[in-house]
């Protein structure tokens, strides 16, 4: 509907960024960060180098708006994952198997993108700020799987790490409590009165800290494994990543006793 109300011009101009941003992510796909070149970009499409400045104000400008729309991207991929594998009677094992798959599919059928918001830096590029929440919204749906989780002693001092994270800033708790509300306080907190913060009891504490860890701790194991096949390293080897990836997401489900059964 939005679309259908922009008038003629506002539509050349949507459509001549949108087309601007295909070549430039194609200049990634073969040559990295580094071989985005806006008077490239404006050659092949019959422009000046100042019309190309209409769209965009410049390098980072244009790098700006490929990096928001990669972690977009990613960020619906998982919440489509999420949502997928909360129906049914999945446990919360294989839900986590569920969201390590889709975040893996998405890097190996997006790489050039994947790298772009998880590879090396581009030299003299600074993203800006708001790509920190784009960010927590790809991992987000992490987060409640670990909230249930009994943390054992070998991510004990992760978890102590992650309770004075959550105390010292409170956007980390806002994060936890958006994705995994029952970290939040008791199911049973009774109709309209007010659910406490994520760290307002020590229940809720626990449950936010060990909500935070197993996310910080799924997205390092995701992402030297991820980074890893879709920059070719493992070339020659044996293993598939996807069997790689789901042995480390079992070691993390056991260090958290994630569907643990009951002694």
């Amino acid at each position: 509907m939005e679309r259908a109300q922009q008038g003629p011009r506002a539509r050349y101009r949507e459509q001549t960024r949108a087309e601007i941003k295909d070549l430039a992510l194609r200049q990634l796909a073969e040559g990295g960060g580094t071989a985005l070149a806006l008077t490239r970009i404006a050659k092949e499409m019959g422009l000046s180098g100042p019309a190309l400045y209409r769209y965009f104000a410049g390098r980072d400008d244009l790098l700006n708006a490929l990096i928001r729309d990669a972690y977009d991207d990613a960020a619906a991929a998982m919440a489509r994952a999420a949502a997928r594998s909360a129906k049914g009677s999945r446990g919360v094992r294989a839900r986590l198997h569920d969201l390590a798959e889709a975040y893996r599919a998405w890097a190996i059928a997006e790489p050039h993108r994947y790298l772009l918001i998880q590879g090396a830096p581009v030299p003299g590029y600074v993203a800006p700020a708001d790509t920190l929440e784009r960010a927590r919204a790809v991992l987000g749906p992490f987060l409640p799987l670990f909230a249930s989780g009994s943390p054992g002693a070998a991510v004990a001092v992760t978890v102590d790490e992650m309770t004075a994270w959550l105390a010292a800033d409170g956007t980390v708790g806002a994060w936890v409590a958006r994705y995994a509300p029952e970290a939040a306080g008791p199911p049973d907190t009774p109709a309209g009165q007010a659910r406490p913060g994520p760290t307002d009891t020590p229940a809720g504490q626990a449950r936010a800290a060990s909500a935070l860890a197993g996310a910080v701790l799924a997205w390092t194991q995701l992402h030297g494994s991820v980074s890893l096949e879709v920059a070719g390293q493992f070339a020659g080897m044996a293993h598939r990543g996807g069997t790689l990836l789901g042995a480390h997401m079992e070691m993390l489900a056991d260090a958290f006793g994630l569907d643990r059964a009951p002694a």
